[in-house]
């Protein structure tokens, strides 16, 4: 038995895991962060056109873990899933830096080069992404207090390297110059690759379980501890899947697959309605189990109408990189002394740095706040409501400035302080409140539904994004919906009325939700 003292130390495998998503949001978020301005600036999309691949790339982010997390439980393991996936968003990167550097002397090259960089992209996230948060709470024995304080721990290595990589990527690819955005690509894709190498380099020795069995092999394999106390692995013999080759032709089909999936959703945007019928699917499988008790019944019809509100918030909270990017760009004054101005990337940085500063006051103010806080989807609604209030924020400051004089920085900065505080409000509670409701023999498919309204409302951001007024928007304005946008005032008034009605209901149905959470 281990000393008391010891016990309440983390394993070493949690700071490997940090390290490694640390480096993977490095590069996402670098990525991220200057994608929309290659698009338009380099390779000279559209703006509607970016906006909905955007949409559609960021939509089939939350879908491909689906299908990475499926073949890890059955196949290939976490270690494999996660190397493997960090592999493919590494060569991701290179196949963009090779698009960047040759877009003006080969543009269909370039452009066939862009979509398979990202068709790569978003299948390795499927394999990353769920396997690297999966092991971390099997670090610990079932029960250990020390499991939240340590996906604290991991949460802040995710903002860690978000923080970085915008500031990092912008400083060299987003410089004013078309071909400098190559250098962001291949930084990003080098802090993918020192995140695989730290897995490779670190996994078996430290991602162990609590009795010291290295966590995350292929399923069917065993480990033990010889007598030198070197941990040894019992491999079964290996079976036509586990086959390096075969591996890598189906992680490229993959990728050719998500490919094609992105380029035609951006053209005939199909996406949604396969997000809407992967919903209804789902529903109507759990919905036909006759052992359903009539509570769980009622507390799944809970998850489904959370799902939906979580749509309206990530269409409104994604347009960091996108319509907000163009904002940052072009109206916001980023002159910080008469010979430096700051990258509009930068901006990508702050919610992050926000997260950093406000998840511990939040989490204290819970805690505080005891048996009067808020209810679970009360806390939701008000997550909503304060994303509203940043989109109010902008649209007044848009409102006062004179026509053809930008804006100052507090307004696109107070703007992501809010919406941070509404992500606190609403991101981990709602993954929180998916893991305690779901039936056991359904914790897989509600997860999924979870995903799918992730995936949804990015799909509905990239869509919304593509109404950004340009010049000549009160002469030809865009609508959706019958609302008709005839400038950045009205553009980001219809957040405030999407946000600002869906939170006002959530907040109004707050109390018989949480009866049916309640169990009464």
């Amino acid at each position: 038995m281990q000393p008391a003292a010891e016990n309440r130390r983390h394993p070493k495998g949690l700071y490997v895991l940090f390290a490694t998503e640390m480096w993977e949001r490095f590069n996402y978020y670098g990525m991220r962060a200057i994608l929309v301005f290659f698009m338009t600036q380099a390779l000279f999309f559209e703006k509607s056109f970016a906006s909905n691949l955007y949409g559609s790339y960021l939509s089939l982010l939350y879908l491909t873990p689906l299908i990475g997390g499926y073949i890890a439980d059955r196949y290939w393991g976490n270690k494999r899933s996660i190397i493997s996936g960090g592999l493919l968003m590494a060569a991701g990167e290179l196949l963009l830096f090779i698009c960047a550097s040759i877009y003006d002397v080969e543009p269909d090259i370039a452009t066939v080069l862009f979509f398979s960089g990202l068709g790569f992209m978003a299948t390795g996230n499927g394999f990353f992404k769920p396997n690297i948060s999966s092991l971390v709470g099997q670090l610990y024995p079932k029960g250990d207090r020390r499991i939240d304080p340590a996906y604290t721990i991991f949460y802040m290595g995710i903002n860690v390297g978000a923080a970085i990589g915008p500031f990092i990527c912008g400083l060299v690819g987003n410089t004013g110059d078309p071909r400098d955005f190559k250098w962001a690509f291949l930084v990003g894709g080098i802090g993918m690759l020192i995140s695989v190498v730290i897995q490779k380099l670190y996994h078996n020795k430290y991602v162990l379980s609590p009795e010291g069995k290295v966590l995350g092999l292929t399923p069917g394999e065993s480990t033990y501890t010889d007598a030198n106390g070197n941990t040894q692995s019992v491999k079964k013999p290996a079976r036509a899947w586990l086959n390096p080759i075969y591996m890598i032709i189906g992680m490229l089909a993959l990728g050719g697959v998500f490919m094609g999936a992105m380029y035609l959703d951006s053209k005939y945007d199909y996406l949604s309605y396969l997000l809407l019928g992967a919903t209804l699917f789902i529903g109507f499988t759990i919905f036909r189990d006759q052992s359903l008790t009539p509570h769980e019944r009622r507390r799944i019809w809970v998850l489904f109408i959370i799902a939906f509100f979580v749509v309206f918030f990530w269409a409104a909270y994604e347009q960091t990189g996108v319509s907000l990017n163009f904002f940052a760009d072009e109206v916001t004054n980023r002159q910080l002394t008469p010979t430096y101005e700051m990258p509009p990337s930068y901006f990508q940085s702050f919610n992050s740095i926000f997260i950093i500063l406000f998840a511990p006051l939040f989490a204290w103010f819970w805690l505080w706040l005891g048996k009067r806080q808020p209810s679970t989807p009360a806390k939701m609604g008000i997550g909503l409501i304060l994303l509203a209030l940043g989109y109010l924020w902008i649209a007044y400051g848009v409102s006062q400035a004179a026509v053809g004089v930008k804006v100052s920085m507090i307004w696109l900065t107070i703007m992501y302080m809010l919406h941070t505080w509404g992500e606190l409000c609403l991101s981990p509670i709602g993954l929180s409140l998916f893991n305690k409701l779901a039936p056991y023999k359904f914790a897989s498919l509600l997860m999924a539904v979870w995903f799918l309204g992730n995936a949804g409302g990015n799909k509905l951001a990239g869509v919304l994004a593509a109404l950004y007024p340009g010049e000549g928007a009160a002469i030809n304005p865009t609508r959706f919906l019958g609302y008709q946008i005839n400038s950045l005032y009205d553009f980001f008034m219809l957040f405030v009325f999407m946000a600002g009605i869906a939170g006002l209901i959530l907040l109004l149905l707050s109390k018989k939700l949480q009866a049916v959470i309640d169990g009464k």
